[in-house]
């Protein structure tokens, strides 16, 4: 099988875990105070957090591809697959920055939302036609 493709979400899933890491130091060094990004419980800060874990999250999913990916034939659905959990992890979180600063691009979640699914999808049907 051509890994080519695919050998990109390994990266990604091991890249995003780093910079969920660094992502985390930075954040943490200033949880302590209260009315950090406008509080606890303010948008700002609340985008900042789900910035932070997309990280983590979107580096798994990476991974969990990267290792289905493993046992599937090479083909266009799971390369298009690949290419779209990586384009979904890469721009969740840099969405999460400009809508904590410019809410009314809130639509632009679409774009890393719909990437997913479309990897998901994609994934989806190469697993159940093993």
């Amino acid at each position: 099988m051509n890994t080519e493709p695919i050998q990109i979400n390994l990266v990604l899933a091991w890249l995003w875990t780093l910079f969920g890491f660094g992502s985390g130091l930075l954040l943490g060094l200033n949880f302590h105070r209260e009315n950090w990004l406008g509080g606890y419980a303010s948008h700002k800060r609340r985008l900042y957090r789900l910035g932070h874990i997309s990280f983590f999250g979107l580096g798994f999913v990476n991974l969990l591809f990267y290792l289905t990916a493993q046992k599937i034939s090479a083909s266009t659905p799971i390369t298009v697959a690949s290419w779209a959990f990586a384009v979904g992890a890469v721009t969740m979180p840099i969405c999460c920055l400009v809508m904590a600063h410019a809410p009314k691009y809130r639509a632009l979640f679409a774009v890393p939302v719909s990437s997913l699914i479309i990897g998901a999808l994609f994934t989806l049907w190469e697993v159940t036609n093993l």
